[in-house]
């Protein structure tokens, strides 16, 4: 039995953002009990010309939605970056996992030679969706669910494997 682009994709997507979503959680009681401004730990970055942990969140988001729309053949949806509290970007992780909820196995099924297209930093980037989900979204995808946890977890939260697998 061989696993479909909407299996690779959609659940993944799903199970990691929840996950963020109770790790975000844990951060912001965290703040709350040690009175730690949630604004200093959301600006927080693991080195200085690395993105703080808000873009972080933004971005994974950004990747989960943007693949889930370009396999399936539709427009991505936009998301203005404005979060600026652990509820907003709960918000944001919410939003996402409704429009993840909407995509059909169907519509990503058979995506593997769909061509696709990325522009960012000037350039274009050619993928056939296969390569797209496995060789571009994917690492990304757990980079910035990783460096997340890296942020959080060197700030003084107490996370293990656990919360960034999630149950098993």
């Amino acid at each position: 039995m061989s696993i479909t682009m909407y299996q690779a994709s959609v659940p993944v997507f799903q199970r990691m953002l929840t996950n963020l979503s109770g790790i975000l959680n844990k951060a912001a009681a965290y703040a709350e009990a040690r009175k730690v401004d949630p604004a200093v730990l959301l600006a927080t970055r693991l080195f200085p010309d690395m993105l703080p942990l808000v873009r972080q969140v933004q971005i994974a988001a950004d990747f989960a939605k943007g693949a889930g729309a370009r396999l399936a053949g539709l427009e991505v949806p936009s998301f203005p970056d404005t979060e600026a509290t652990f509820a907003e970007l709960q918000s944001r992780l919410a939003r996402t996992q409704e429009f993840l909820a909407s995509l059909k196995p169907e519509l990503i099924d058979g995506s593997e030679e769909r061509p696709i297209t990325i522009k960012g930093h000037g350039m274009e980037f050619h993928f056939k969706g296969i390569d797209y989900l496995t060789d571009f979204v994917l690492p990304n995808f757990y980079f910035h669910l990783t460096t997340t946890y890296a942020i959080l977890r060197v700030s003084g939260l107490e996370l293990g494997k656990r919360d960034f697998v999630g149950p098993i």
